[in-house]
């Protein structure tokens, strides 16, 4: 026990050994100060509180999502066929139209007339053959009874041959006028939504060539192409071949797809067309889906998420947090917390992105592991955590609950 007397005791020195009787004071007063300090003890932080969970066990269908294009069903451009002036517009630009609806109008005058001019040609020509049929009828007579020479005969048997070409013309002439009528009303060939018109009413159209007048698109049903690797096209016809169908059959094979600002894939269709080609400068095989679009949500030229089955069915998968899922230079790991609540490193492979942000975990995990459910925690490799189990389900958002 230290006090301020026994300070005093210890600078009582005096003599002609003061200095050296000095400085051994001050070391035995150091010794002393050292010895009085209290006893300095470590105390660890305890354990962190982690936030754990056991893999959820769910049958998941091995999927790809690709990315791919709409494209239009049909695209048709409305073309004036004759010519003339474009005498009437009768839809409004953008509008949704019904197969047979009236789109433009073309000046028709020379073209009734024409149509006119020809009926007249061929009741002409039909009044002509009846003459001639008689004609021809009467000398065909006369030549069994021996009253009519055979040249009289020849000639009204060639006015009567020449009397059915005149009518089989004049009805091809007829034929071709009312064609020409009928160009000069331009309709819809199918459902669907016409562009903005590219001349208007009152310009000289099919002057020399066919006019483009606007271009019609058909979207219900919709197209979406994308691309695949060799060997997953090979997996599909192989599952093809496993439930014993045709190539032909790959409507059998369910697509489904999700717009950029969608959750999930709620548009449902179907393998419509593989090219039977690989794309030399990329390796992959062009694919067609198709879809339904009865509300036309889908627009020709959007980017889509395309879900392709990889499989023939769902298997038992382990699904965690995509969140929980580390990586590093030797590959992606999990955090595990063993039975003696000291964290361990478990080297993973996995699979696909489920909707709520939940990947399947292929190899490197086992059902009853308990996975630290975020790489942001405290959790270290060889330290001692207090677990806190979390149950893991997918939400909107891609956390856990």
């Amino acid at each position: 026990m230290c006090n301020r007397s026994d300070e005093a005791g210890l600078f009582a020195v005096t003599g002609p050994h003061r200095t050296l009787s000095s400085l051994a004071v001050v070391a035995a007063l150091a010794v002393g100060l050292v010895a009085c300090k209290p006893e300095n003890k470590f105390m660890p932080p305890p354990p962190a509180e982690i936030n754990v969970g056991i893999p959820l066990q769910q049958e998941v269908a091995p999927f790809e999502v690709l990315t791919g294009n709409t494209v239009a069903f049909a695209t048709v451009d409305l073309v004036a066929r004759v010519e003339g002036f474009l005498t009437a517009q009768s839809y409004v630009d953008g509008s949704v139209v019904k197969k047979g609806d009236l789109l433009f109008t073309i000046e028709q005058t020379m073209y009734k007339a024409k149509v006119k001019e020809a009926q007249a040609q061929l009741d002409g020509a039909k009044a002509s053959l009846v003459q001639a049929e008689a004609e021809f009828t009467r000398q065909e007579t006369l030549l069994r009874q021996n009253v009519s020479a055979q040249n009289t005969f020849d000639t009204a048997k060639a006015k009567r041959d020449n009397a059915r070409a005149n009518v089989e013309n004049a009805e091809g002439n007829l034929t071709i006028a009312q064609t020409n009528l009928s160009y000069t009303t331009v309709e819809a060939p199918f459902d669907g939504i016409v562009s903005k018109h590219l001349v208007s009413v009152g310009e000289l159209v099919g002057a020399s060539t066919a006019t483009k007048l606007a271009t019609i698109v058909r979207m219900d049903p919709m197209y979406v192409t994308f691309n695949m690797s060799e060997q997953d096209v090979l997996q599909i016809r192989q599952n093809l071949k496993e439930r014993r169908l045709d190539v032909e059959e790959l409507s059998k094979i369910p697509l489904t797809i999700g717009l950029m600002n969608e959750d999930g894939f709620p548009h449902q269709g179907f393998f419509n067309y593989v090219s039977p080609e690989i794309d030399a400068t990329t390796g992959t095989i062009l694919v067609r889906g198709l879809f339904n679009n009865p509300t036309r949500n889908l627009i020709p030229g959007f980017f889509v998420r395309v879900k392709v089955p990889k499989g023939l069915g769902a298997t038992a998968s382990l699904l965690v947090p995509n969140r929980a899922i580390a990586e590093d230079q030797a590959g992606k790991y999990l955090l595990i917390v063993n039975k003696d609540n000291v964290v361990e490193q478990a080297r993973i492979t996995t699979g696909q992105l489920l909707p709520g942000g939940l990947r399947v975990i292929a190899t490197g995990l086992k059902a009853d592991d308990r996975v630290v459910l975020s790489t942001n925690s405290r959790a270290i490799p060889g330290g001692k955590v207090v677990p806190k189990l979390i149950t893991i389900a997918a939400t909107p958002d891609g956390t856990t609950k």
